[in-house]
C-alpha cells in the first residue's frame, strides 16, 4: 500500500512533463480535479445531499482545498514546464523540512538539535539539485523557474499537512461530520475547484494579452493521449494514491510511512529514463541521500506516543 503512492506521485511528475504543450498547466490541474470529482460521485454523493455540513465549516475546508487541490498541483505542473521530473520530486522530498518550519512558526512546535541537523542535510540536497551539481551556479543566483515554483509548492503542502493534523474543534470527535475518505476528499475538491477555476480564468486572461494570442494554447484536450494522461493523473496520483496512503498510515503509523514518500524520486528517475530518455546526473543520487539522511536524523529526535 505504501509503495503505490510514491510510484503514482512519480508518474504524476513524468506524465505532467510529457503533457507540456498539450494544455496550459493551470487549466490541466483544474480539469484533472474536475475528473476526480466526477469519479468520486458514486462514492461521495451523500456530501451533496448535506451541504450545510461543509458550508458551516467552509473556512477550514476552503483552506485545505486551496492548498492541497488548487495550489500544490498547479504549481507542480507549472514547475514541470521548465524543470525535470527528477528535480521536481527531489525538491518535493524536502517537504518534511518545510513541515518542521511551519510547525515551529505557525503551531509552536519546539525544534531540537537533531531536527536542525536533519534540516541542514536536506537543504544541502535541495541546493545541490538547484545548482545542478555546479556550485558556481549559486554565485550567479541563477535558478530554474520550475525549481523555485516547486519550493513554493512544497511550502503549500506543508501548511496543508499541518492543517490536516491540527483541525479546528468542529472537525474533531463527535462534532466532525461522519465523512469517509471519499466524502472528505470530495469536499476538498469542491473548494479546490473553485480556486482552480478562478486561477484558470487568470491564465486565460494572461494568454489573451500576449502578442501571439492568435496562436495561443489549446484549452481543451485534442488527442486521446492527452485524455489518457489526464485520466491517469486523476485516478492514480489522486484517488488510488490517496486511499492507499491512508490505509498504509493506519497500518504502520505516520513515522514509518513518511520514509516511503522518499521513494518518489527513485521512481521518477526510473520513469524518466524509460519514458522521457532523461537519465539522472551524478548529483541526483547524492542529493537524494542527503535528503533521506536529513529526514532520518530529524525523525529520530521525535518521540511519538503509541
Amino acid at each position: 500500500m505504501l509503495v503505490l503512492p510514491p510510484m503514482m506521485w512519480a508518474g504524476n511528475a513524468v506524465v505532467g512533463r510529457l503533457m507540456v504543450g498539450s494544455m496550459p498547466p493551470v487549466a490541466m490541474n483544474a480539469l484533472r480535479w474536475l475528473i476526480v470529482g466526477l469519479l468520486l460521485l458514486p462514492l461521495a454523493w451523500r456530501v451533496w445531499m448535506r451541504p450545510a455540513e461543509w458550508l458551516a465549516r467552509w473556512p477550514y475546508l476552503a483552506a485545505l482545498g486551496v492548498l492541497g487541490v488548487g495550489t500544490y498541483n498547479a504549481l507542480q505542473y507549472l514547475a514541470l514546464q521548465t524543470s525535470l521530473p527528477l528535480n521536481v520530486t527531489l525538491i518535493g522530498a524536502s517537504v518534511p523540512v518545510w513541515m518542521m518550519l511551519v510547525g515551529r512558526i505557525g503551531f509552536g512546535q519546539r525544534l531540537q538539535g537533531r531536527q536542525l541537523m536533519g534540516a541542514a542535510l536536506s537543504v544541502c540536497g535541495v541546493v545541490l539539485v538547484i545548482a545542478q551539481g555546479q556550485w558556481s551556479v549559486l554565485r550567479h543566483v541563477h535558478l530554474v523557474p520550475g525549481d523555485l515554483l516547486m519550493l513554493v509548492a512544497s511550502l503549500a503542502w506543508a501548511v496543508y499537512s499541518w492543517l490536516l493534523a491540527h483541525p479546528p474543534a468542529h472537525m474533531v470527535g463527535e462534532r466532525r461530520p461522519g465523512w469517509d475518505w471519499a466524502e472528505f476528499l470530495m469536499v476538498q475538491v469542491i473548494f479546490g475547484l473553485l480556486w482552480a477555476g478562478a486561477c484558470t480564468g487568470l491564465e486565460v486572461h494572461w494568454h489573451s494579452r500576449l502578442p501571439a494570442a492568435g496562436s495561443g494554447p489549446v484549452w481543451w484536450p485534442q488527442h486521446w493521449q492527452t485524455w489518457a494522461g489526464l485520466l491517469f493523473i486523476a485516478v492514480g496520483p489522486s484517488i488510488l494514491a490517496y486511499r492507499s496512503w491512508g490505509l498504509g498510515v493506519q497500518a504502520v503509523g505516520p513515522t514509518m510511512a513518511s520514509f516511503f514518500g522518499n521513494l518518489t524520486p527513485i521512481f521518477a528517475a526510473l520513469w524518466s529514463a524509460l519514458l522521457l530518455g532523461e537519465l539522472p546526473r551524478w548529483y541526483h543520487p547524492v542529493a537524494l541521500m542527503l535528503i533521506v539522511a536529513g529526514i532520518v536524523v530529524s525523525s529520530r529526535s521525535v518521540r511519538r506516543p503509541a
